[in-house]
């Protein structure tokens, strides 16, 4: 069963005329000026643990940046902060260790005021722990805190998942100290470009064509990027990922069922060639649904703000499950009168998502006979719309 908590289409798409994103947040992005954003990362050790070589290494060149409690001791290992603001995010980390609110892997993500000119800004910070090794499994552990700082706490909570994704790159370099030069502080310096604005690169690359990629997310249509480099088809299948619905289905077996409907079908991929600019799309599919969202997305763009974009997103999202949810309830009256049939069928007109909203409805309701043969008719009834209207 899918859930939503969007009221009606048109507040879902208004996303900047309502408290999502208040007003001076908004203001804080302005067109070809990127965000102020820093990283910091501290070496993390429990006082009943010995030091390895290479960690004493780190600890010899920030002697004087470390912070001792009882037990654990916070080292500073790099920072891009400016250095009157480092020693208040080393006072808000150890309060956090301290209390236990670092669980290892797991990115938390709060409001801290620093002495930058932003002072309050959005934080993530994530405990990174070595392995135990089998001789003493109890003992307190070495690790790493890795904190990334931009935005709000509202906006780098929309991108939770790929910070922490990003994160768990670092695990093996971490491993040897010769490493932060080439390769920790160039990783860490890349954390907002590569965790956060890839939806703007793009919504920057295909411009009106968003709706075509929005389409083949809803249909679990493969999108494939040709002439181009690593970075863009990275981009544009995190995009198609984020976009999709994969996972919000609580039965395991539609996303399956809907897979192999598709295949059935004999849908084509949607191609992009880079090879011309603006990008050539083949194969395109939209309905009016996905091209209604084609001005929001390009609106928050101009305005360079990844956060909002991220928001219209998931807002996108969340109207395309409240659409399915009212099909799957007016299918279910519609086994039982013929009124709930027609009003089904004017939903689906009205909706301009019928075509995606069916194709998962049938998937989902495949071991139905009657939800099976209701879906049937509305699908012969919306073929032949268009041709009664020629």
């Amino acid at each position: 069963m899918f859930t939503s908590q969007t009221s009606s289409f048109q507040d879902s798409i208004d996303v900047e005329e309502r408290d999502d994103f208040d007003s001076e947040e908004i203001a804080g992005y302005s067109q070809k000026i990127q965000l102020n954003c820093y990283y910091t990362i501290y070496l993390y050790q429990g006082t009943r643990s010995e030091a390895s070589g290479e960690n004493v290494a780190w600890n010899q060149r920030r002697a004087d940046s470390t912070t001792s409690h009882d037990d654990f001791s916070l080292t500073l290992v790099d920072s891009s902060l400016p250095a009157e603001a480092e020693p208040d995010l080393r006072t808000y980390i150890s309060r956090r260790l301290s209390k236990g609110a670092l669980l290892g892997g797991m990115g938390n993500i709060a409001t801290v005021e620093l002495g930058i000119p932003e002072q309050a800004v959005g934080c993530y910070c994530c405990l990174l722990e070595q392995e135990r090794s089998p001789e003493q499994p109890d003992a307190d552990g070495n690790g790493y805190v890795i904190c990334f700082m931009g935005g709000s706490e509202k906006g780098l909570n929309l991108f939770r998942l790929e910070l922490d994704k990003y994160v768990q790159g670092l695990h093996s370099n971490l491993q040897i100290p010769e490493n932060l030069e080439t390769e920790v502080r160039p990783y860490l310096s890349q954390w907002y470009e590569e965790s956060v604005m890839h939806i703007h690169r793009v919504v920057q690359l295909v411009q009106n064509n968003i709706s075509f990629l929005l389409h083949a997310a809803l249909s679990h249509i493969h999108v494939e990027v040709v002439n181009s480099d690593e970075r863009t088809k990275a981009d544009v299948s995190r995009f198609i990922k984020a976009a999709s619905l994969q996972g919000l289905s609580q039965q395991d077996t539609t996303t399956a069922s809907l897979c192999k409907a598709i295949s059935e079908d004999t849908q084509s991929d949607l191609i992009i060639d880079c090879s011309t600019s603006p990008p050539t799309l083949t194969n395109t599919v939209s309905n009016r649904f996905c091209d209604d969202w084609i001005q929001a997305f390009l609106n928050a763009a101009e305005r360079c703000n990844p956060f909002l974009l991220r928001q219209i997103l998931e807002n996108f999202k969340l109207k395309a499950i409240q659409d399915m949810n009212s099909l799957k309830r007016f299918v279910r009256q519609a086994e039982m009168s013929h009124y709930a049939l027609f009003r089904c069928y004017q939903f689906l007109q009205g909706c301009g998502n019928g075509d995606v909203l069916l194709q998962n409805a049938r998937a989902e309701h495949s071991d139905l006979p009657e939800a099976c043969s209701i879906i049937s008719v509305l699908e012969e009834f919306l073929r032949e719309q268009p041709q009664a209207q020629a």
